[in-house]
């Protein structure tokens, strides 16, 4: 099975598949004009040269396609990960920290790494260790390759809670005719909704970045004078590769100074990799420490990994279920309890209220047969659900398409069980705390919020099935 994330192809319903061979983009190459013809040669560099009838050669240019191509292009529907990624290698990220080594202490880049709990359980496993004995080998081997700061991403993760909890409450009172509202935090699902059912659904989908985003925006713009004018190289770790077209996106990149929120993603997968081409594990490497930089001593801290309330996909269900429930219908949530459907990826919860009517109902569907019930229900106008938790991956993100395999073999279903049992161990992220920091430290809630457009579909003779 490959192990590129779940996506979607017009012809097949598969949740994993490999790059769409629809994938087309009308490019324009500037060559010379003969009026006698020409003869293309290859070269032994693998370039291709026109000669004309003088026996001149002219070197042709290659057509490169770029993870910004494929935000556009709207031959795949969801995001290939199969093309040719460039700027989001971990070949590219190992360049970055060698020539960094190389570098002037003035001109050198600040890098940060920002991890993602999805990975960090994923490895855990992969490497049989404890996950916060994870976490700090992972902190000290990208130390060792040269990083200045690692980061917990749980701070980013709050503040996307908080955020999608106060944009449900504002659609719920004011704009009802934009529920269910549905979740934005997976990029699988956005790019699939923008280029196959655009301006209908688009509406319904949250306005909050993910987590991934938001500490972008919190280094590279809240934080930026704390760099002393250093350029800042932000790294991720994350669970699946739609999070390297996520942070390609135009929308997050900033034209004044020429940066991108994130410069580059880094899978669990291509972690391990990384770790085999130098011949070493995770157990090799020294623990190491968190970084806390919004904090005015920047302090170096001893991790202690926490989750949010509800799913390994960030809880986002849940989250905004409890907030709901006490704000709108004078309910106390201390148990939430789903009730699975056609599968255990397609689960809701009804809550009523003290006339006994069902005045919340809230789901959370993962994987692309589902997303596909979910936009066909809405379609229809016979989706009664105020919040919908939506994932392209089955399980959510702990079954990421980037996530590391278990190295004893374990059936992939046993190590989601694994995964989902490890994160629910982990002591619950105090947003209370996190919402009076958030008070303090976002300058502008615009940071948190990005918009999604149409991709208009390319029609021509390539797509055309016989």
């Amino acid at each position: 099975m490959s192990h590129f994330s779940g996506a979607l192809q017009l012809t097949d319903l598969d949740d994993f598949i490999t790059p769409s061979q629809e994938c087309i983009k009308p490019v324009q190459i500037e060559k010379t004009q003969t009026t006698t013809g020409a003869k293309i040669s290859i070269g032994e560099d693998g370039s291709y040269n026109q000669m004309d009838v003088s026996g001149s050669f002219q070197k042709l240019e290659k057509v490169e396609i770029t993870l910004a191509d494929c935000l556009a292009c709207s031959g795949c529907i969801t995001s290939a990960e199969g093309v040719l990624i460039t700027q989001q290698s971990q070949d590219e990220l190992l360049r970055v920290f060698q020539e960094n080594k190389k570098c002037d202490k003035n001109e050198a880049k600040l890098i940060i790494v920002s991890i993602s709990i999805q990975p960090i359980l994923s490895l855990a496993v992969r490497y049989n260790l404890a996950p916060n004995e994870c976490a700090a080998r992972l902190a000290g081997y990208f130390k060792h390759l040269g990083a200045d700061i690692v980061v917990d991403m749980s701070l980013a993760e709050g503040f996307a809670v908080l955020e999608n909890q106060k944009e449900f409450l504002n659609r719920f009172k004011n704009a009802p005719k934009t529920l269910p509202m549905l979740a934005s935090s997976c990029p699988g699902f956005v790019c699939y909704a923008e280029k196959t059912h655009g301006n209908f659904i688009l509406p319904y989908i949250s306005t909050v970045k993910s987590p991934q985003q938001i500490m972008g925006s919190l280094l590279k713009s809240t934080l930026s004078k704390k760099w002393d004018g250093k350029l800042v190289y932000h790294v991720t770790v994350m669970p699946c590769y739609d999070k390297k077209l996520e942070a390609s996106r135009s929308e997050f990149f900033d034209a004044d100074s020429q940066t991108r929120d994130v410069d580059c993603v880094i899978t669990s997968i291509e972690l391990e990799q990384m770790l085999t081409r130098e011949g070493i594990t995770l157990l090799d490497m020294p623990k190491s420490t968190y970084s806390q930089p919004w904090l005015d001593g920047n302090e170096e801290i001893e991790i202690q990994l926490t989750r949010n309330l509800g799913s390994g996909s960030g809880g986002y269900s849940d989250n905004i279920l409890k907030r709901a429930a006490k704000e709108l219908i004078g309910l106390e949530c201390d148990e939430i309890v789903y009730k699975n459907l056609r599968n255990p990826d397609f689960k809701e919860i009804l809550l009523q209220n003290n006339q006994g009517e069902v005045a919340l109902r809230f789901a959370i569907a993962n994987g692309f047969r589902n997303i596909q019930n979910v936009v066909q229900k809405l379609k229809r106008g016979k989706c009664h659900y105020h919040y919908i938790e939506v994932m392209a991956c089955p399980s959510g993100c702990l079954n990421g398409g980037a996530q590391a395999r278990s190295q004893d073999g374990t059936h992939s279903k046993d190590l989601i069980v694994a995964l989902e049992l490890m994160y629910e161990k982990l002591p619950v992220l105090n947003l209370y705390e996190i919402n009076e920091f958030a008070k303090v430290i976002i300058s502008k809630e615009e940071m948190m919020r990005t918009e999604y457009k149409a991709v208009e579909k390319i029609n021509t003779a390539l797509n055309i099935k016989w």
